[in-house]
Order: C-alpha cells, then structure tokens, then sequence
C-alpha cells in the first residue's frame, strides 16, 4: 500500500510511530536520555529533549518514567551493564597465573570504562550530581566486588593463597578506593595503580605458574 502524500511530507521525528513492545520502547527512552546526556550534559538535558529526540509525546514518556531522575537511574544501569560486560571480557581473556598482566589490563579497563571524557560522565563527577555520582560508584563497587570473587578470586586461589579475610567487604572498599584515587589523580601511572591494588590484596606477584 503507497503511503499517503501527507505521511511522505511529514518530517521523520513526526511521524507515527509503530506499537513496540514494552520493553523495547522503554529501552529507546533510554538510549535517547543517554545520548543527550553525553552530547549535552544531564543538567542541560530535559524530559522535552528526550521526548523531541524520539518524536513521541511527553505521555509517553511518563507511561514507562515518573519523572527524569527514574530514568537517569536507568541510564547508570545501562552504564554499569557495559562495564560488566567489559569485565566479563577482561576476566575471560586473563593470561592463567600472568598477575602482572592481569593487574596491568584490569588498571586499564577501570580507567576507560569509569573515566573516559564525556558530558553525562563529566556531569556526574561535578558538585551538582554528587549524590547520583555516590550512587553510580557504589553499584560498580558492589557488582565488581560480587563478580571477581565468584570469579577472578577462584581462579587465583587455586594457585595462590588468598591472604585477605573479609572478602566481599575488602574488595569494595578496594574499589571505591582506587576510583576515589583516580578521580583525583587523574594522572596517576597504571603502573602505581597496580600497586596499590596488588598490596591491598597481599597478592603473590611475578609468579606465572
């Protein structure tokens, strides 16, 4: 069926949209409130951006989100879930018994997925947002904490003693941190990083056994 010369005329952000399941349009909210927040901030960004950005009505976006906060919490999930994954892959690529390597790419991979330069991350690290910046970094404690011990931890300890008591608890504070350092030493060689972390666990280091 040919569409009608008023539907080809309409601008795209203004046409119809078709029905998508719950879950999909709520993750389009999503993606839309994010890349706003990267392109122009959180603060600058407003619920008639996002709204504009999809070309739906504001109803809409109150049917899936009671207001901006609800879903800028879901766009820190949706941050932590790419880290995760980045994590994931870190671990699944470890050399076996290399802890220098291991260290050295873990280091890495904290500062790029937690620092790298763009205005939603820079909007959180301002005085403004502390307590969403406390929140983000508290959910990626908890969950690196919970993964690397049911994980990394393991695979370490079948080679290595594990001197460090209290587990869950040392790995969190070690977390929050090693972030509270490299927010504020921006510049701060990996190489000390690794350091810090390596000491803080009472790692065996060198061994590749």
């Amino acid at each position: 069926m040919e569409p009608s010369a008023a539907t080809e005329g309409q601008p795209a952000s203004r046409r119809p949209h078709a029905p998508l399941p719950p879950a999909e349009r709520r993750e389009e909210i999503i993606a839309a409130a994010r890349a706003l927040y990267e392109e122009k901030g959180l603060s600058r960004t407003t619920i008639q951006d996002i709204t504009n950005r999809m070309g739906v009505t504001r109803s809409l976006f109150y049917h899936y989100f009671p207001d901006k906060d609800a879903v800028t919490y879901a766009v820190l999930d949706a941050y932590i879930a790419d880290y995760l994954e980045a994590l994931h892959y870190w671990n699944a690529n470890r050399r076996p018994g290399d802890i220098e390597h291991a260290l050295s790419s873990v280091v890495h991979l904290l500062r790029v997925a937690l620092f790298e330069h763009d205005a939603f991350r820079a909007a959180l690290a301002s005085q403004e947002n502390a307590a969403l910046y406390l929140e983000f970094i508290n959910r990626v404690a908890d969950q690196t904490a919970t993964y690397l011990i049911e994980s990394t931890v393991r695979d370490y300890e079948a080679r290595h003693e594990v001197r460090i008591e209290h587990r869950y608890e040392t790995f969190y504070v070690l977390i929050l941190g090693v972030i509270g350092y490299m927010r504020k030493h921006p510049d701060a060689d990996d190489a000390l990083v690794a350091d810090l972390i390596a000491q803080t666990l009472h790692m065996d280091r060198g061994s590749t056994t």
